[in-house]
């Protein structure tokens, strides 16, 4: 085994600090990817730096236009969360279907948006909503957050504080797993906002990570219904092709969990 250091940050300036004097640090949080990387030797940090006893970086709260949720919070804690089920019901369960219990007790928020894994859950939620990412020097809104499959625009000297989430007039996510790994094969994320507008995204199906669909968003904007999206096709063009599914399967079931997903949402 390769030597890694390990330090807990006190706070935010303190793992600033600690990154800085690193060769080749990396923030720890859930560690429920860069773990495993780990032991599979695909990565061999010399510092890991724990973030998850900063004060600053959990717990969830609530305005009448937003939910914001710290970056070190639980997947367990926000979907057990009655500011978030009262508020944006469709990120509780989101957070609900992650993984297993082990996983859901374990992994952070902002450890998923920051490795923008393509088959995440959380992205799916991130782009439909349309939130704000908050790290400790900006924000940065969900259209330039995703940069690409585990890549985004987060600077290698931020740390993800928190995520704000939109309070939309209705939403749902409706996944399609896959049976092994529980990752999404197609996540769909339908959001109608407050101010009218309709936004839909999904994971698991891109081969740069999360989509929207602009088809799907202009039949809903006319008629948010399930029936809406009958006859809507979704191209496979730029979709992921893999041993799990096809492209087509791919573009296929994002039109069927798009259908759950607004008949859930209501």
């Amino acid at each position: 085994m390769y030597a890694t250091n390990f330090s807990r940050a006190a706070n935010l300036a303190d793992a600033s600090a600690k990154m800085g004097a690193a060769t080749d640090g990396k923030y720890l949080a859930g560690g429920q990817t860069l773990i495993p990387t780990m032991k599979q030797r695909l990565a061999a940090p010399s510092d890991l730096i724990d973030l998850t006893r900063i004060p600053d970086l959990s717990g969830i709260k609530a305005d009448a236009d937003t939910v914001t949720i710290g970056a070190a919070t639980r997947h367990y804690d926000v979907a057990t969360s009655a500011t978030v089920r009262g508020a944006i019901p469709a990120i509780a369960a989101l957070a609900a279907g992650i993984g297993d219990p082990a996983v859901r007790h374990m992994g952070t928020i902002g450890g998923s948006i920051a490795n923008n894994d393509p088959a995440a859950d959380y992205p799916a939620a991130v782009l439909a909503l349309g939130a704000g990412i908050i790290t400790d020097k900006r924000t940065i809104f969900a259209e330039a957050w995703f940069q690409g499959m585990f890549s985004t625009a987060l600077g290698t000297d931020e740390i993800v504080k928190a995520i704000q989430f939109p309070i939309p007039a209705k939403a749902a996510y409706a996944k399609f797993p896959n049976p092994a790994s529980r990752y999404a094969l197609a996540g769909v994320f339908v959001a109608k906002m407050k101010n009218g507008s309709v936004r839909v995204a999904a994971t698991g199906v891109g081969e740069g990570g999360v989509l929207r669909f602009p088809a799907l968003e202009a039949a809903l904007q006319a008629n948010w219904s399930a029936a809406a999206l009958a006859n809507v096709a979704v191209s496979p063009e730029g979709l992921l092709s893999d041993i799990h599914g096809s492209a087509e399967y791919r573009a296929n079931l994002v039109n069927v969990m798009a259908r759950r997903a607004v008949a859930a949402a209501g």
